[in-house]
């Protein structure tokens, strides 16, 4: 039980409340503010459209953009998609594909959190009455979804889909999606890896890290994870990817350690997360650890947070920041340098004990060169946000980051980090979009001149 009244509510009335609701002293919330942010929403539906961002449509990928097998892409690199800014339906074209190819024998996914109206779901019921292999892991304890999910969970098992609940006593909260394709070497997989839900309508809203691979060690270990998922093994050792409850923790714990033995040896530790919430004790203790010998840490953690930063001898070296801007921060990642040998993981979970301990979350590396180069830039940017980025002080307070810069009399160029990816992302459509139709041109004119 959970009492929120307004702080100014008097006494007569809060006591009256507290005895028809039978709640107790330490389950009464006096807030300082407006009661039940939700309500706020409504406002958004006032047509004034100078009150309102500019719109913007999420681009697709030109990985994708004309390619009508995405296994042929797929096989010949991995693809990584920042969403919301490129767009999500490229995840929904992937399934679709699968449903619909002849050569595809099983897709396997889990689903956290989906939309009412969802492409994928339609696509798992296509791939099912097409004589195809699929199953769905299906969440039934996701929090505020959970009806949702039972309405879906009963349509795909009635169109012959095998639903999975999970495993007693854990959570299934990890996002990956697994396509196993009968091709001329072989059967062979490719999978899709996300820090965020299958969710179409949640994607135009939260900013998500996603990759495509068909790197056989990330697909060996996907069956691997499904095979525990559903119940034929109880498989516990993976090759690429970190497993909650299984390896997360004690993975994590050493990659910090190990930026600690490289601080004392080259000097040079240094850890970035961008999480959503930072709470697990022991972690966080070992920040401190770090901090202690001079690592130089960075946490973009948009919730909560129980680290202080700046803290004198015991967090230094720690920063934390937290952007709320026009989308939900939404993408986890974890960056430790190595010694200039940058280890990148991606996923689902957060810094919490739930995360690493009671549910079942799925972190993976960066092994691309290419890609991990292009996802350690757009931290190093988040890092640069001035517009929507507030900063931790040691007594756990935040200050607008543009207030302190400001202060300190130096010289700053302003910077919404979130408006800078979405025009980044239409200059370079716009940019690509030129160079095919000049290439259509060309091509065109030079058929013609062979006619002749």
């Amino acid at each position: 039980m959970r009492l929120e009244v307004d702080r100014k509510m008097p006494d007569k009335l809060l006591q009256f409340l507290v005895n028809i609701l039978e709640v107790e002293n330490n389950e009464i919330y006096k807030i300082d503010g407006p009661l039940n942010l939700g309500d706020m929403m409504s406002l958004y539906k006032i047509d004034k459209r100078e009150l309102k961002y500019e719109g913007f449509t999420p681009r697709i990928s030109s990985y994708f953009r004309d390619q009508e097998n995405f296994f042929k892409e797929i096989s010949e690199q991995d693809v990584f998609l920042h969403h919301p800014f490129y767009s999500f339906s490229s995840v929904s074209e992937f399934i679709a594909q699968s449903a619909e190819d002849a050569k595809v024998y099983a897709i396997k996914l889990t689903l956290y959190r989906t939309s009412g109206d969802s492409p994928i779901i339609k696509s798992l019921i296509e791939a099912a009455e097409n004589g195809k292999q699929v199953t769905a892991v299906v969440e039934l304890k996701a929090r505020f979804d959970e009806e949702n999910n039972i309405i879906w969970a009963r349509a795909l098992e009635n169109a012959g889909v095998h639903v999975v609940y999970g495993i007693a006593g854990l959570k299934t909260h990890c996002k990956i999606a697994l396509v196993v394709r009968k091709e001329e070497k072989g059967m062979k997989r490719y999978i899709h890896l996300s820090t965020g839900n299958y969710n179409a309508v949640t994607s135009k809203l939260y900013t998500d890290f996603g990759l495509f691979t068909a790197n056989q060690e990330f697909c060996k270990d996907a069956s691997n994870l499904f095979n525990y998922l559903t119940g034929y093994s109880k498989h516990s050792s993976y090759k690429k990817l970190l497993v909650a409850p299984l390896n997360l923790r004690r993975k994590m714990l050493k990659m910090i350690d190990d930026e600690i033995k490289s601080q004392k040896e080259n000097g040079n530790g240094y850890i970035l997360f961008k999480v959503n919430s930072m709470v697990d004790e022991e972690v966080i203790m070992r920040l401190y650890q770090a901090s202690k010998t001079g690592v130089k840490v960075d946490l973009i953690t948009r919730g909560m947070c129980r680290l202080r930063p700046k803290v004198k001898g015991l967090s230094d070296y720690i920063n934390v920041y937290s952007i709320v801007g026009r989308f939900l921060e939404h993408s986890r990642a974890y960056y430790f340098f190595n010694n200039g040998q940058p280890k990148l993981y991606l996923g689902s979970a957060d810094v919490m004990q739930r995360n690493f301990d009671r549910r079942i979350e799925v972190l993976f590396p960066i092994d691309d060169k290419r890609i991990k180069d292009d996802i350690t830039e757009i931290l190093k940017l988040y890092l640069k946000d001035t517009a929507k980025t507030r900063v931790m002080m040691s007594d756990g307070t935040y200050i607008k980051k543009e207030e302190l810069l400001k202060e300190s009399s130096e010289p700053f160029e302003s910077l919404n980090i979130q408006e800078y990816f979405v025009k980044k992302v239409i200059k370079k459509y716009e940019k690509e979009l030129k160079q095919e139709m000049r290439k259509k041109i060309t091509q065109n004119g030079t058929h013609k001149k062979s006619k002749v």
